[in-house]
């Protein structure tokens, strides 16, 4: 119809394929973090089980499928729909249908993530949960590939992107001094929750080049996010700007799919032309030759674009205030949400290190073997590459690094312990290697140390990735018959 021709935009064919396929491909990532964390962290018998949470909240805070109730057995029948639904987007079957199609599959994807994440309590704590979830409504809207993407989802995602990156810039100039005196990066690296193969080399690097990181970040978040609503040429710079600096985090660091997630969002600013001037083989006119939209799509997508207009006037609210919000969600749906990260930087890593042992008394003799867990991706033997996890989110090892952040007395964490002393093995297996193959060990305790990436020399004369020195005991000796002090703290 000719009085579309407005909301079509026929040079965004490919940002319409990079958006749908890639966020389907984190929504299968979440899926799949799901149905492998899940149960032996909030399952019938986890370490925050939502029947509790079911049965003392009077309500929940948003929808979810499990408010009626929750098992196991249906916890895995929504992350294997989820899995299917996602990999179905990636392979773009959906998209070969008409416009209804793969917004159905889309909007159910949220339904059922949004279901998870509302009763994921701690563990589902993190922006990115719902950046995906807003992610996942937004896209739903940009149609089938026989018509052309609709400017206004796409002038929608962009704005995503310039909440997602001048949320954070905003909640770094507001926050800690590091940020304005250029400092923060000589800190991220050593105590970014966690580290990557990458991070310690990109620590050690001299202290000019992580100013100059600091000010670059400054750039991309404070400044570029503008430039992303100016079509062609401009917005495609802007949207290179992000790309390039979010690849930077994912090379030196694992933050679930946050990065992820941004790149493929801020794709959506790359025309078609921009595409075919980087690789001429892409033709620069794909979306030329799709069928005109039907009324009745317009009318849904400009329904759903009003929708999120008019959910915009609270986080442009936050944005503008001196208290700003980081990661908030202002609706129950977790629509046109307020997003940031590490407004401050921690200058000194502790982690806390569990320990149990096979011993009768968990005294101090030599006679006495303590022997440490290993976690898949928070640091701990000091010879150890830190491993490449993102996008995969490994929830149980970042909420270790809350711990000593002032919040060492977590529920969660006295009941990880328990399970520890009970040898469970759904526990066990969210961790890398069990000490006691199987065992449960007779004792338990938790201790606190600092860690620092060892310096070049200090490498080549030990082999040790880390440092460590010990803070002191967080938890003492503690048994299934005899508890061996008060809560956790310190």
């Amino acid at each position: 119809m000719e009085w579309t021709a407005w909301f079509d935009a026929h040079d965004y064919e490919i940002a319409r394929q990079i958006l749908q396929r890639g966020v389907g491909a984190l929504a299968f990532v979440a899926f799949l973090s799901t149905l492998n964390q899940f149960r032996p962290l909030l399952g019938e018998h986890g370490l925050l089980p939502v029947p509790e949470l079911l049965r003392r909240a009077s309500r929940l805070r948003g929808p979810s499928v499990f408010r009626w109730g929750y098992s196991d057995r249906g916890l895995v029948a929504v992350a294997v729909s989820g899995l299917v639904l996602a990999a179905s987007v990636v392979a773009g079957l959906p998209q070969l249908g008409p416009p209804w199609l793969p917004l159905a599959v889309f909007l159910v994807l949220w339904l059922l993530y949004l279901s998870i994440v509302n009763v994921g309590q701690t563990f589902y704590g993190f922006g990115w949960e719902m950046l995906l979830c807003e992610a996942l409504f937004t896209v739903a809207f940009l149609g089938s590939n026989d018509q052309p993407p609709p400017i206004t989802i796409i002038v929608a995602v962009w704005w995503l992107v310039f909440r997602l990156e001048f949320g954070a810039g905003m909640i770094k100039i507001r926050g800690g001094r590091e940020w304005r005196d250029l400092t923060a990066l000589r800190y991220h690296h050593e105590t970014q929750p966690m580290p990557n193969p990458v991070s310690r080399q990109a620590h050690l690097l001299p202290r000019w080049f992580h100013r100059g990181e600091v000010l670059g970040n400054h750039f991309a978040q404070l400044v570029v996010p503008f430039l992303l609503f100016v079509p062609g040429p401009v917005g495609s710079s802007a949207a290179a700007v992000v790309i390039l600096t979010q690849l930077w985090l994912i090379v030196t660091g694992n933050f679930a799919w946050l990065n992820w997630i941004t790149v493929v969002l801020a794709a959506s600013a790359l025309t078609d032309s921009a595409w075919h001037r980087l690789i001429p083989a892409i033709p620069s006119d794909l979306g030329t030759d799709a069928a005109a939209t039907p009324i009745w799509w317009a009318v849904v997508v400009l329904a759903a674009s009003a929708l999120l207009v008019v959910l915009s006037f609270w986080p442009i609210r936050n944005l503008l205030s001196r208290r700003q919000l980081m990661n908030a969600a202002f609706n129950r749906w977790m629509l046109v949400n307020a997003y940031g990260a590490f407004g401050t930087v921690t200058k000194r890593r502790i982690e806390i290190v569990v320990e149990g042992t096979l011993a009768e008394l968990p005294d101090e003799s030599p006679d006495v073997e303590w022997r440490e867990y290993a976690f898949k991706g928070k640091p701990g033997a000091l010879r150890r590459i830190p491993r490449q996890w993102a996008p995969y989110h490994l929830r149980l090892d970042w909420l270790m690094w809350f711990l000593p952040l002032g919040r060492m007395w977590e529920p969660w964490f006295e009941v990880f312990l328990l399970r520890l002393l009970e040898a469970d093995a759904a526990t066990l297996a969210l961790l890398d290697a069990d000490p006691f193959d199987g065992a449960a060990p007779r004792w338990i305790r938790a201790r606190a140390y600092h860690y620092r990436f060892t310096t070049r020399a200090e490498f080549r004369a030990t082999g040790d990735r880390w440092v460590r020195t010990l803070e002191g005991e967080v938890v003492p000796p503690s048994g299934l018959g005899v508890r061996g002090g008060a809560r956790p703290g310190g």
